[in-house]
């Protein structure tokens, strides 16, 4: 089940950071974010992300 980083980083489109792993499933949530963008960010470290290129760089690593 794989996804990209574009279409993480839309589905986290005008997302406040900085923003705990609970506020982007919320927000990718809200936004409907497809059923592999939830699971990528379900997978995140549970730590507060500074801005998109922090989720990305744990996105990277999956």
């Amino acid at each position: 089940m794989e996804t990209s980083p574009i279409e993480v980083q839309k589905a986290l489109k005008d997302m406040d950071y900085p923003a705990k792993k609970e506020d982007l499933l919320k927000h990718a949530k809200k936004h409907e974010a497809s059923q592999k963008v939830m699971k990528v960010l379900e997978e995140l470290p549970d730590k507060e992300y500074a801005n998109a290129a922090d989720v990305s760089k744990e996105f990277k690593g999956m």
